[in-house]
């Protein structure tokens, strides 16, 4: 990863959360897979009493998250060191409102990402997922031969059990990104 101040000027985090449509006044548990710097961790948290499980396989980026929740006042944030991918969340089944995977879906197994939130999910959740896109060349990002389009992610969520996968334009607050919505 690029340093937090670089990294982080990619993204409008509230813009792109908006544009999600993950609106303020949520009172819900909330699973955030692959928080790095928190970039959209203290964004979530302030929208939510909830609270914010930030996961990620990264020791040094859960102790910088766990030091700005506090600096920023977002004691709702629980960020914790996890493998994911290879142990699940360790989060009860039907427990989160949403979740959140930003920039994970090129991954070579996808689907076991996805079933992972799927179960996490309570039945009317939401799952918001956003990636950098395929058809343009970008700042940062994995190779371009290896992102997901929208259309493969789309598949791979409905696949999972996810219902009205939605696409959302991103263009204004994260112009090398493509967004997902959808709902358990």
């Amino acid at each position: 990863m690029p340093d937090a101040a670089y990294w982080n000027s990619f993204f409008d985090a509230a813009g792109i959360l908006d544009c999600l449509g993950f609106l303020p006044d949520s009172k819900n548990d909330v699973v955030e897979f692959g928080s790095g710097y928190g970039t959209f961790s203290f964004d979530i948290a302030r929208r939510t009493h909830g609270l914010v499980t930030a996961l990620d396989i990264e020791p040094a980026l859960v102790a910088q998250v766990t030091a700005q929740s506090m600096i920023q006042g977002c004691h709702n944030v629980s960020a914790q060191v996890r493998d994911f991918l290879a142990k699940g969340t360790g989060l009860a089944d039907s427990s989160q409102a949403s979740a959140f995977i930003f920039n994970l879906l090129h991954i070579e197994v996808p689907e076991m990402l996805l079933a992972e939130a799927y179960r996490v999910l309570s039945p009317g959740g939401h799952l918001y997922v956003i990636h950098w896109r395929s058809d343009i060349d970008t700042p940062r990002g994995p190779p371009l031969e290896i992102r997901p389009r929208p259309e493969d992610c789309a598949d791979w969520m409905q696949a999972a059990g996810f219902e009205q996968v939605t696409h959302v334009r991103l263009d204004r607050c994260a112009p090398y990104h493509f967004g997902l919505r959808a709902m358990k």
